[in-house]
């Protein structure tokens, strides 16, 4: 049965990890912030979103990776848990190589919905091709992390990341301060991080290896890619939403952009941070769910959600008192610095109001609920865009950020409309307590 201390110790390594996943985009944004300008750091902006689109778009190689394997954990099959990560390895591989092949077509495609300088476009142009580089092993990283975690092997996902940001961190400052390579050593650095860390996951994981008969069963491959069409389509809905809040913000200033990115990596800090306690919910919910358990899959929703509550008040206090501080230590250009401080209390209310989304994101994705997460995602991208088309003409920068905390609102009603069917779907478990 979870208990609190429990949650705690699956969590808390999760949340160091995601910590650390975090701090991949807080420090390419320090270093731009420190030894380059407006236009470098939008630069880098636009090209992290650019590869948002990209890669997280095929995201549900982690999220369903952690969902099937609890599942099958919850149901005691041992040959699929394994067969789970196979084949995400296979899937993400391929994916991954595909992308390399067809980077020359997605570049321009990628870039085609941001209004940004062409000194801006060419500096993003350099980051796009150095990292496309690092595309098989960051997707195949995603179903070692998915697996690991829905496998509740929390401590290795906080190795692998650690290894990862630690790579990363230290190349960024060599080509960028170092040998003044700009946006294309942010990306060369984080494409090279990527291939290290998944070196060292395919090492943690490596006794799910070996030849299995299920690993191409029809039925399981059916369900697999149905669950994945769903979430790919949720996910790059969530995605569209997020470049659009981007979007915007160049059709506003490339200081906005500047200062709008940089406040975006107190949001990035945050989701990871509180993300923690919604990947325990996904392990916990996929095996109740893969056990047919109702009252267990309600007690795992209630107790991360109580730790997620908390957390998130106490890190938005933080970001009202103590972001200030960041913002003038780390970002020297004083356009970039002014709009991110205007906007700082419009950022601190995100770790808050996003409690709700975070937890229902955890509960769908571990139950594998791809049609839900489908439907809520795309009705959300909607809303949201609309919200911004009659915000931000008339208010500015101020309707962005307005539009912006709306969406995480419309996701949470529009998740939470799908929760009384999930729940009548499950037979209750004698015997729980709470």
């Amino acid at each position: 049965m979870l208990t609190r201390r429990k949650t705690l110790a699956l969590a808390l390594p999760v949340i160091a990890a995601q910590a650390a996943t975090a701090t991949t985009g807080v420090v390419d944004t320090a270093i731009m912030g420190r030894f380059g300008d407006k236009t470098a750091l939008a630069a880098v902006a636009i090209a992290a979103v650019a590869y948002s689109f990209i890669y997280w778009g095929f995201g549900f190689l982690r999220m369903s990776t952690t969902g099937l394997a609890a599942q099958a954990g919850g149901q005691g099959d041992e040959t699929e848990k394994r067969a789970v990560l196979q084949r995400a390895l296979l899937l993400g591989g391929a994916i991954g190589l595909a992308l390399l092949l067809l980077s020359p077509i997605l570049k321009p495609v990628a870039f085609a919905a941001f209004a940004g300088t062409e000194t801006v476009e060419r500096l993003a142009g350099g980051y796009f091709d150095a990292r496309i580089w690092g595309a098989p092993a960051f997707l195949m990283g995603l179903a070692v992390t998915g697996w690991m975690l829905g496998t509740g092997r929390t401590g290795q996902m906080l190795v692998f990341q650690i290894v990862m940001n630690t790579v990363n961190a230290g190349l960024d400052a060599w080509f960028v301060a170092g040998l003044g390579w700009g946006p294309a050593g942010i990306g060369a650095g984080t494409a090279i991080a990527e291939w290290v860390a998944l070196g060292i996951g395919l090492a943690f994981v490596r006794d799910a290896f070996g030849a299995h008969a299920a690993l191409f069963d029809r039925a399981r491959l059916t369900a697999l890619f149905a669950a994945n069409r769903d979430i790919m389509i949720r996910t790059l809905a969530l995605v569209l939403c997020f470049g659009w809040f981007v979007r915007s913000g160049t059709l506003i200033s490339t200081a906005a952009t500047a200062g709008n990115e940089v406040l975006m990596q107190f949001i990035t800090v945050a989701a990871f941070v509180l993300d923690g306690f919604a990947f325990v919910a996904e392990k916990e919910a996929g095996e109740a769910y893969g056990a047919r358990d109702a009252r267990r899959l309600a007690r795992a929703m209630r107790l991360t959600s109580e730790f997620a509550l908390a957390s998130g008040a106490a890190i938005a206090l933080l970001y009202m008192f103590g972001g200030g501080w960041v913002i003038t230590t780390f970002v020297s250009d004083i356009e970039a610095r002014e709009a991110a401080l205007a906007y700082l209390p419009y950022c601190a209310l995100v770790p808050l109001i996003g409690i709700a989304p975070w937890q229902l994101d955890g509960l769908f994705i571990g139950t594998t609920q791809g049609r839900a997460l489908r439907n809520a995602g795309i009705a959300v991208a909607i809303a949201y865009i609309a919200t911004d088309l009659i915000l931000r003409p008339a208010y500015g920068n101020t309707g962005v950020w307005t539009a912006f905390l709306l969406m995480y609102l419309y996701r949470a009603a529009a998740l939470g409309a799908h929760v009384p069917g999930l729940f009548r779907s499950l037979r209750p478990a004698a015997g729980d307590q709470a």
